[in-house]
């Protein structure tokens, strides 16, 4: 019996909740199979089964588990149902001459009599899309498809990079592919990357999806990598199912990769590491000396310029103060089913710190202002930026007009952003205009920092680790759960005694967490106190 339990999901994520099975208890799962929907505070993940067997679930949908708990286990030792697909047993059953011989007959025999079929449109240019006013060239950073490749309509060709985001180009007609520009190459918007030669028949989608991937081996010839299936991993190593596929497809000995998942479980980034480093092994390089140059990404270098920008730019400054984070914790955990189950999403730090924020931005206006040459901009509205940390690079997505949203509204805008930055999927839209940002250095560990301005803006907020320290109360040393604010500020349009001010309401507001969940005027309430 293997038990399946939460993994670890961040350093401050202590939590999760089961959204949703996707396998009923009792039912046969293949290895890494997708069993279930675990949601936290940031994002939602999917859990795998780590054997084949029968699932006993151990949890129930809308319930709350901490990192480590036991979710679910797997009984090895009973037979798959008649009829199901186990496909290291069907591997193993005959040589892979003799199956990939009847494949080939099958997909023969399918496709008899389906026409492969021609746009008779001529060459098609491909070229570098609009993809906003201020952007001008973009990075073709992956070629998905190679030189006379044969696509479909609309079948992703490559990603396309640009200083703000990562996009696909899509096929305009079906037909033969001939790539015009190379992987790290610089493009102009207009410019051509691809032709596409619509003239070319090419099969139908359905005949596609079921031709083999390659051609027959000879005899005698070993199959390549690209063909060998997932099962090839050793039963003793666990993957994903995307690292297997790497795996599969690059020829990566599983054995050489580091694991970073739970259980020992081979990730992605694992992979991505092995091939970027060959040869290396995690802890037997320590006395290497290698070295690799990598050319900085478009939205590498967009977030260097603006950082130096700010720092030369304007009159930097950060001012810190320290908040007791018990209250907040308590009421999360006392709220957070009777939330969970009204709303839809879990009751998050980054709701109580947005709305304690929008609070003091309308009572400290200067903070929530910027400077646009001789004239100062003041906001009668709270556009809040998120920074969040993408596979690409550092992103800023907007919530706008985050005063009028419900600590329900702010926790779902917060969980879609996040998603779509971890996706690459956000918008131009989505990532400019904010006033004023908040970025949590806690989630990695960081105990104190001085934040950046993110330029236009005038003020950045900097949350840091939870940690229990020792405070003095009334003369009695009290352990409680402290966490540093770090406020940077625009010296030009802030003064000190509105940024101390303004880091101080948040900090009180914080502190008093029931007025911020339940809709009083918090402001209001402590002036009168």
């Amino acid at each position: 019996m293997i038990d399946i339990k939460v993994p670890t999901v961040g350093e401050s994520i202590t939590e999760v909740t089961l959204v949703k099975w996707l396998k009923p208890n009792g039912s046969y799962v293949q290895r890494d199979e997708v069993i279930a929907e675990l949601e936290s505070e940031k994002a939602t993940f999917e859990l795998n089964a780590e054997r084949a067997g029968t699932l006993v679930t151990k949890a129930e949908e809308g319930d709350t588990l901490k990192i480590g708990d036991l979710v679910a286990s797997i009984d090895e030792s009973t037979a798959a149902p008649a009829g199901s697909t186990e496909p290291a047993k069907a591997e193993a059953a005959e040589p892979a001459s003799i199956q990939k011989d009847e494949t080939a007959e099958k997909v023969r025999a399918k496709n008899d009599g389906e026409q492969a079929k021609a746009a008779g449109k001529g060459v098609i240019e491909m070229k570098v899309p609009t993809v906003g006013e201020s952007i001008t060239e973009v990075t073709l950073v992956k070629w998905l498809k190679k030189e006379g490749d044969l696509v479909q309509r609309d079948e992703i060709l490559c990603e396309l990079e640009s200083e703000k985001a990562t996009f696909e180009l899509n096929a305009e007609e079906a037909g033969q592919l001939s790539p015009v520009a190379k992987e790290g190459d610089t493009l102009k918007i207009g410019d051509v990357v691809a032709t596409i030669n619509s003239d070319v028949a090419v099969p139908s989608a359905a005949s596609a999806a079921t031709a083999p991937a390659s051609k027959s081996a000879e005899p005698g010839t070993k199959p390549s990598a690209a063909n060998a299936p997932v099962t090839s991993i050793p039963n003793d190593i666990k993957a994903s199912p995307v690292a297997a596929a790497i795996i599969a497809d690059k020829k990566v000995d599983p054995k050489s990769v580091s694991a970073s998942g739970s259980g020992g479980k081979i990730m992605k980034q694992d992979v991505m590491e092995a091939l970027n480093n060959p040869g290396r092994k995690p802890g037997a390089e320590m006395f290497t000396r290698n070295e690799k140059r990598e050319k900085m990404s478009n939205l590498r270098k967009t977030v260097s310029r603006r950082l130096v920008e700010a720092k030369n730019t304007t009159a930097m400054l950060t001012t810190f103060n320290e908040v007791d984070m018990g209250p907040v914790m308590a009421i999360r955990s006392k709220y957070k089913d009777k939330f969970k189950e009204a709303h839809g999403v879990n009751l998050g730090f980054m709701s109580f710190f947005t709305k304690a924020v929008c609070y003091a931005l309308q009572e400290w206006p200067a903070v929530n202002a910027y400077i646009d040459g001789d004239s100062i901009i003041y906001h009668d509205y709270c556009d809040i930026s998120i920074a969040v940390s993408a596979p690409k690079g550092l992103v800023v997505p907007v919530i706008r007009n985050a005063e009028s949203l419900s600590m329900a509204g702010i926790e779902k805008k917060v969980v879609e952003l996040a998603t779509k930055a971890r996706d690459n999927k956000l918008t131009m839209e989505e990532m400019t205009g904010g006033t004023f940002t908040i970025t949590n250095g806690g989630v990695f560990g960081s105990l104190m920092s001085t934040p950046i301005i993110n330029i236009p803006q005038s003020a950045i907020l900097g949350m840091h680790k939870i940690q229990e320290r020792p405070m003095a109360i009334n003369g009695q040393v009290v352990v409680k759960q402290m966490m540093y604010l770090a406020l940077s500020y625009d010296h030009r349009i802030i003064d000190g005694r509105e940024s101390v001010g303004f880091l101080v309401r948040v900090k009180e507001l914080l502190e008093t967490p029931e007025l911020l969940l339940f809709g009083k005027d918090p402001v209001k309430t402590l002036l009168e106190v």
